[in-house]
């Protein structure tokens, strides 16, 4: 079986880390299969918004480090030698991948989340964590830094101050500590993770698809961008929007009192 699930229903993609036998460590292959199906979902006209989560009991533990040990061809990251361009293609990668599509994606913490797992949570716009999850920034007591993503991102999920605290101890949060560090969205019991997950995916899916994107690229454009700027450019990317079906359904709907029917045109 696939170590990277796909599966689409009522517009919402979902993506299963499938190795729970350990934790969902990340291997050289599912590096590939993550990309080629976060790609797949962003492409997909049906799909509205993507959940990342991982079978079992764990998020993702990180990088499967006693494999690379091994075979360090498979990711390039533990060859200190060598060419590691010419193994690993960080474009390809899939906290770049993740950081540059344009369908909100929710990150469903259902256990541990750990190394290179906590920064694939981290890349998700949403964050919704199950109770007994715990998320382990551990970088610094493995000799490591954060090398997908998270020294760009944490600093702007809770600010410079608390994001060099959390990186600096590499202390285990737990979930209510996470919650109240807004490191995630909510937490809920685990019996309730998925039912709430989906239908916060579904109250995305319910909206506008075009607008919705349009809202992710404009949100990630203004971290680069001054104020004038992002203004100018979400100006740009309004007009084409009026003349959609989606606005005129939007409007109608508003005007008689029912819900909307989008159809992402």
């Amino acid at each position: 079986m696939s170590e990277v699930l796909y599966n689409v229903a009522d517009h919402v993609a979902t993506i299963t880390l499938n190795a729970p036998e350990r934790m969902n460590t990340i291997s050289g292959a599912m590096l590939e299969e993550l990309s080629e199906q976060l790609l797949r979902a962003d492409r997909d006209r049906d799909v509205r918004c993507i959940v990342l989560t991982g079978a079992g009991r764990a998020f993702c533990a990180g990088l499967d480090l006693a494999a690379q040990m091994g075979q360090k061809e498979a990711l390039g990251v533990l060859d200190t030698g060598g060419d590691m361009g010419a193994e690993f293609d960080l474009r390809t990668a899939p906290p770049v991948v993740l950081h540059n599509l344009d369908t909100p994606t929710i990150a469903c913490i259902n256990g541990g989340a750990a190394g290179y797992g906590l920064d694939l949570a981290f890349g998700c716009d949403i964050r919704l964590a199950a109770s007994s999850a715990k998320l382990a920034p551990g970088f610094a007591k493995r000799g490591i830094l954060p090398e997908s993503g998270g020294t760009w991102l944490l600093p702007r999920i809770v600010g410079y101050a608390k994001a060099a605290e959390i990186c600096f101890t590499g202390r285990t949060l737990s979930a209510t500590e996470s919650l109240d560090l807004g490191l995630v969205n909510h937490v809920v019991e685990p019996e309730q993770l998925v039912e709430r997950t989906y239908a916060m995916a579904a109250e995305i899916a319910a909206n506008a698809p075009l607008a919705v994107r349009a809202i992710k690229r404009m949100m990630r454009a203004a971290e680069t961008e001054t104020f004038e700027q992002n203004i100018h450019h979400v100006f740009l990317q309004l007009l084409p929007l009026f003349r959609t079906k989606d606005f005129k359904e939007g409007v109608a709907s508003f005007m008689e009192k029912r819900p909307a029917n989008f159809t992402g045109r």
